[in-house]
């Protein structure tokens, strides 16, 4: 599976913004997906997951009530839809891959995409 993320952007405190990641492969349904961000400095983190049939979301504490992971089997797509954005949710954001139910634990994901910058501005 190959996974390519797109959406990135600066965007002002208090706005939306929706990333996507699409994959490749016929086999995109059987994997649950997740969201990691990784800020300047930081560690890696979780942000959401979804299980391979969207019946199932899990969520940071962090992003609960803003953020909104879906997907579409059909298109192969995963999107994050992100609201009342803040400026500590800036980082570069990781969509990934795994055979897990869901997880917010990144080894337990086997694919990443490259990455997609978010920044926001205060």
């Amino acid at each position: 599976v190959q996974l390519q993320a797109c959406g990135g952007g600066l965007v002002q405190a208090g706005g939306s913004l929706r990333l996507s990641c699409a994959a490749s492969g016929r086999t995109f349904s059987r994997y649950s997906m997740g969201w990691f961000r990784q800020a300047p400095g930081k560690e890696r983190e979780f942000v959401a997951a979804i299980s391979w049939t969207g019946s199932n979301t899990y969520y940071a504490d962090s992003v609960k009530g803003r953020f909104t992971i879906s997907r579409d089997n059909a298109k192969n797509t995963v999107y994050l839809q992100m609201n009342s954005l803040k400026p500590e949710d800036t980082a570069v954001y990781y969509c990934a891959a795994g055979r897990a139910t869901i997880s917010a634990i990144g080894s337990d994901y086997d694919y990443w995409g490259q990455g997609t910058q978010l920044t926001v501005s205060s």
